[in-house]
């Protein structure tokens, strides 16, 4: 508790990206290019969504919800990152430092378990299509969505809750850009065995579960799709989830590489340890809207119909 009390009076210092002048400006440039893309993107995404009565479908409720997420994710990492960055002062709050990891792994459990309801809908479309209706509910498709954000509230409250009990001594110096559970295992002068059990179990329920769930469904559709005898079924059933299982590994696999290691101070570089949560914070939010609607000739149709009124 001493221990406790004593970490609350300090402030963190978020070393950020790089020292190096010239490279603060560059990071600085790209990473505000790449949010207010994100944050476009993803906001043009649901706005089509919406008015578009043929995209009023489960698959594009969960698609929006995943968009509002991405926002968020992105939302709660890349401004402080801009500040910082530039900033001579970049000491955050105990709090501030609470409040942004609780946010950042809220949000990121959440697309891990959204993008595994997603594809069991694609398994439902492509499987069961005469039961879709029946099984794919508006009532279903709410619960299942208030499902994942209760789950991911759990792990996260846990998370920030055990990572803060932590004894960080006299280094407060967070060799980060935001403040992440691996980074502050890292830096503690402590036992850390417990945080990090807790971690890989959590990690292996929420990430490897969703994964292993991506992976059962998909190999029913390929099943599936395989026994389509006309080669334009093929076509058109691979494009429905090519988009899907593009983000997924594109956010699986930075995510498992993050969180299912050991979190040791020498198991990752410090490099390493900041440039793979870019992606999966900074990079796949952007790409996400644009992986989806390029496929999709709805989204398209309805962009281009937005733009000629316009």
């Amino acid at each position: 508790m001493d221990q406790l009390n004593e970490t609350t009076s300090h402030r963190f210092i978020l070393l950020g990206l790089s020292t190096v002048p010239h490279l603060q400006v560059i990071f600085f440039i790209i990473i505000l290019i790449m949010y207010l893309m994100t944050i476009s993107g993803n906001l043009l995404l649901i706005i089509i969504v919406r008015i578009n009565p043929r995209l009023h479908s489960p698959m594009y409720f969960f698609l929006t919800n995943l968009s509002i997420i991405d926002i968020f994710f992105s939302s709660s990492i890349a401004p402080v990152l801009l500040m910082n960055t530039l900033a001579k002062d970049r000491s955050i709050s105990l709090s501030g430092c609470a409040t942004q990891m609780f946010f950042s792994l809220v949000l990121g459990a959440t697309e891990c378990i959204i993008l595994a309801v997603m594809a069991y809908d694609r398994f439902v479309a492509i499987c069961r299509p005469l039961h879709y209706n029946t099984i794919m509910k508006n009532t279903f498709c709410f619960y299942l969505t208030i499902g994942s954000w209760s789950i991911a509230v759990i792990n996260s409250f846990l998370q920030v809750s055990l990572t803060f009990r932590l004894p960080f001594c006299n280094c407060l110096d967070i060799n980060h850009y935001f403040c992440e559970v691996p980074a502050f295992i890292r830096m503690s002068c402590g036992d850390t065995f417990v945080n990090e059990l807790i971690l890989y179990i959590t990690g292996a329920i929420i990430s490897m579960g969703c994964f292993y769930l991506i992976l059962i469904s998909y190999a029913h559709i390929i099943s599936k799709i395989l026994k389509i005898i006309s080669l334009e079924g093929r076509q058109k059933s691979f494009s429905t989830c090519a988009s899907h299982l593009t983000a997924v590994t594109l956010y699986y696999g930075t995510i498992m590489f993050m969180y299912l290691q050991p979190h040791s101070k020498k198991s990752t570089s410090n490099e390493t340890a900041k440039v793979v949560p870019l992606l999966y914070t900074v990079v796949t939010p952007m790409l996400n809207p644009f992986i989806y609607s390029m496929r999709n000739k709805d989204v398209k149709n309805t962009l281009r119909n937005l733009l000629k009124k316009k």
